[in-house]
């Protein structure tokens, strides 16, 4: 039987698009990491870091609202507080689903999403979570 936090999680991972807040060139960081591993799951992904043009040839985003389409998911690989300064721009954007990815939440930041109707996670990795839920493993 599944938990309450399994079936937020899996509900996260059945979303299609997404936006890594934090996205990095360099390959040794979770920035990167994550933003690879959502696209090699085959994930519509947004790199989002206002310090780069693009990644590796695919386009960067300074921020949320220039992305071509809403994300259904904003994935959180950043300090804390760019963390609590992003989350504050989901309600007027529409995104209700933010993951949080450890050492990137707050207390103040999860207090906002929860007082906004924001699904929140955190405490655990994107990347761990989709492997366990990969029906190959």
């Amino acid at each position: 039987m599944k938990s309450p936090d399994d079936e937020i999680i899996g509900s996260f991972l059945e979303s299609n698009v997404y936006a890594v807040i934090g996205v990095s060139p360099d390959m040794s960081k979770y920035g990167y990491k994550v933003y690879e591993d959502l696209k090699n799951g085959g994930y519509t992904v947004y790199a989002v870091n206002p310090g780069y043009d693009s990644i590796y040839g695919e386009k960067c985003y300074p921020d949320l609202k220039s992305l071509p389409e809403k994300p259904d998911v904003v994935e959180f690989v950043c300090p804390p507080k760019v963390t609590e300064k992003v989350v504050r721009t989901l309600p007027e954007l529409g995104i209700h689903k933010a993951w949080m990815q450890p050492g990137t939440e707050s207390v103040q930041a999860i207090y906002f999403c929860r007082q906004n109707d924001i699904e929140v996670l955190h405490d655990v990795c994107i990347m761990v979570q989709r492997r366990k839920a990969a029906p190959d493993g």
